[in-house]
């Protein structure tokens, strides 16, 4: 039997009140050692999911290791986004067995959780795969992680997807987030994030605003 369409968004999308965001660990000592991506690309998409996550107000959560004894401070390419919310600092490499991380957790109460931040295949899969183990869906914003080698990187987001998390890039969750042209409220600071942060695809929409006053919502 054909089944019926409907113009309705599938289950498995993000939406900005269907999931919490967790950054992990945008560090200066992390990022020295991380050579899966370059680092200007790592800061810039790094500040396109936080700006992105401020604008939708999705439930974020920052945390950090050994912040003043080791691992220095968050990128402000993250924390300029949050202004004045505390930042998680833990001991555990794990980001979920860290208590402070977790009570948030559930004090944001979704059953979604997308996580991005510094090394993929320590820090992120830990959290992906406790998360996954206790119930939640995990996703990866895989082009805002980064680690000590493309190896490392590759295989840890294949274990994470054999896990079940889903992979997706810092663009498409920004987009994923907006979906529709039409969303007159969020409409002009999607697009300024895209055009400050969102490469070839922001220069895109610089070019036709300027020369054509295009606007994909009309």
């Amino acid at each position: 039997m054909t089944p019926t369409a409907t113009a309705t968004p599938g289950k498995s999308l993000i939406s900005p009140t269907n999931h919490a965001l967790v950054l992990i660990d945008f560090q200066s000592q992390m990022a020295f050692a991380t050579k899966s991506i370059d680092a200007t690309i790592l800061r810039n998409n790094a500040a396109l999911i936080s700006r992105a996550a401020k604008s939708f107000d999705v439930p974020t959560i920052l945390t950090t290791v050994a912040e003043k004894s080791f691992s220095g401070p968050m990128f402000s390419e993250v924390t300029d986004a949050f202004p004045g919310q505390t930042l998680l600092d833990r001991t555990s490499m794990n980001t979920w067995e860290d208590a402070a991380v977790i009570e948030e957790v559930n004090r944001i109460g979704k059953p979604r959780i997308v996580f991005a931040g510094l090394w993929t295949s320590v820090c992120i899969v830990g959290p992906v795969a406790s998360a996954i183990d206790q119930g939640f869906e995990a996703y990866v914003i895989t082009d805002a992680c980064g680690d000590v080698s493309t190896e490392a990187h590759a295989r840890a987001v294949e274990r994470m997807v054999q896990l079940g998390a889903v992979p997706m890039t810092a663009l498409q969750y920004l987009l994923e987030l907006q979906r529709d042209w039409a969303r007159a409220e969020t409409y002009e600071s999607t697009t300024g994030i895209a055009k400050q942060w969102g490469g070839a695809y922001g220069l895109g929409v610089t070019y036709a605003k300027t020369m054509f006053g295009a606007s994909e919502g009309h």
